[in-house]
């Protein structure tokens, strides 16, 4: 298995740097910049062209690359313009929230995920599986940002159950562990509801195919429980195509915690993403498209590695 992880790092290495470079490519080449952002109402073509110089802007897109390639490699993602410090120091402060954020919608989405499945599955083409489904395609097809605006009404504004956003109440001098809760709740719900759809669909699939199989159905015949069934011989081979897809979502979940955070003032990567393209701050941009990157090439690995767990026929 070391050597299959090694081979695998390797191969993420050209799939690496074809990210950053398509990746520094676009942000590079739409219109506007940092000068334009600082100088607001007074920037004129000298005051631009004298900021440009002095961040290195005025270079060729190829010698700025290979100048933030080579500090890449050695660990500097660069210097915020728009925050007067490392790329770094910002990352490092805000990826814990987001982390928090992430993996907590994940491990609830996938406990949710496998219990409808495994309901659905067990009981298809009922009436309450037809009704389970409707639910799920209209959670599918609800824009996040939506979601989360109805979700801010409810519990926040009409109920004033919980907090609208933020992560701690401003108010108060000493927040703690329970006024972080408290504010999660909510962007985590959100994060929760829009990728619990796919997930619940894709593992009653993988049920209902796993039930029909000789394995299964001699275990039937040996007189097992149904529960027994079910949780021990079909689930565990049903498990594949939620691994894959809790390895290959890591984009899509980051991507989804940038509107989140942005609905819900929530200080992670995401906001930090948001306010660095507003301000078409790069090194911001680049260092957490890099990131993400790296989390994502991470994720298929070890989406991998559990395969082997899962089902021990596997050879790496």
């Amino acid at each position: 298995m070391a050597r299959y992880t090694v081979q695998r790092i390797m191969q993420s290495v050209p799939t690496m740097l074809g990210i950053t470079m398509l990746s520094f490519l676009l942000m590079h080449i739409v219109p506007g910049g940092p000068a334009s952002v600082m100088l607001g109402d007074k920037a004129t073509p000298q005051l631009i062209a004298q900021i440009n110089r002095s961040l290195g802007l005025d270079r060729p897109l190829y010698i700025q690359y290979g100048v933030w390639l080579l500090q890449l490699i050695q660990g500097n993602l660069g210097y915020a313009y728009s925050y007067h410090q490392s790329v770094m120091s910002l990352i490092g402060l805000n990826l814990p929230r987001t982390l928090v954020l992430v993996v907590t919608a994940i491990v609830i989405s996938h406990l949710l995920a496998i219990v409808i499945g495994v309901f659905q599955a067990a009981r298809k083409e009922s009436r309450l599986d037809h009704g389970i489904t409707v639910v799920i395609y209209f959670l599918y097809a609800m824009p996040t940002f939506w979601l989360g605006v109805i979700l801010i009404s409810i519990f926040a504004v009409s109920l004033n159950w919980l907090p609208s956003g933020g992560i701690s109440n401003p108010l108060d001098p000493n927040p703690g562990f329970l006024s972080f809760v408290q504010h999660l709740i909510l962007p985590a719900a959100c994060l929760v509801l829009g990728t619990i759809p796919g997930w619940s669909r894709y593992l009653r699939s993988s049920m209902i195919e796993t039930m029909v199989q000789d394995y299964v159905r001699t275990a039937h015949a040996k007189g097992l429980r149904k529960s027994t069934v079910l949780f021990r011989h079909a689930l565990r081979n049903s498990l594949f195509p939620l691994v894959t897809l809790a390895g290959l979502s890591l984009p899509g979940l980051f991507s989804g915690a940038l509107i989140i955070e942005t609905i819900f003032n929530y200080p992670g990567m995401g906001l930090l993403f948001w306010t660095a393209a507003q301000n078409r701050d790069y090194p911001i941009l680049l260092g957490i498209v890099t990131l993400v990157g790296i989390l994502t090439i991470v994720g298929n690995l070890l989406a991998d590695l559990v395969y082997g767990w899962l089902d021990p026929r596997i050879k790496y």
